[in-house]
């Protein structure tokens, strides 16, 4: 999760300070990423799908990514939770709970859905004071 909060530091002023780490299936880092919706103009451009099309490349085995895991410092939306699954990511660690968009359990809990065909194992709350003190202190700027 340090690998995570180190990668959040990368988003722009204007961008939520969110960061996504794969590693593969030894611990090695494959890629990271941070938000870059702001940045970008592109409403996909969050930390995990960036983090996540950066690893694939790099892992070799197409689009899956099995063996992986993907550290985040708040837990995904429903977007990043579906491409984390399809990925075929096997351990999915995140920080802060995200009660207004979070799919890993608050709102929903797209990855553990038993009707899908893959369902990464999950931890949350690494370092979640650290995490959740991020998103206070940038929306807090914000204000």
């Amino acid at each position: 999760m340090a690998s995570a909060l180190d990668a959040a530091a990368d988003a722009g002023d204007d961008d939520v300070p969110i960061g996504a780490v794969v590693f593969d299936p030894g611990g090695i880092e494959l890629a990271r990423a941070a938000n870059r919706r702001e940045a970008d103009a592109d409403p996909t451009a969050h930390a995990e799908i960036l983090a996540l099309r950066a690893a694939a490349a790099a892992f070799g085995d197409g689009w899956r990514l099995p063996g992986c895991t993907i550290a985040v410092t708040v837990e995904p939306c429903t977007m990043c939770a579906g491409a984390i699954t399809l990925a075929r990511i096997d351990t999915l660690l995140f920080g802060a709970w995200e009660p207004k968009t979070g799919a890993v359990g608050s709102l929903w809990d797209v990855v553990r859905d038993p009707r899908l065909t893959h369902r990464p194992q999950v931890r949350g709350g690494i370092f979640e004071d650290r995490c959740r003190e991020l998103m206070i202190d940038f929306f807090q700027q914000q204000r």
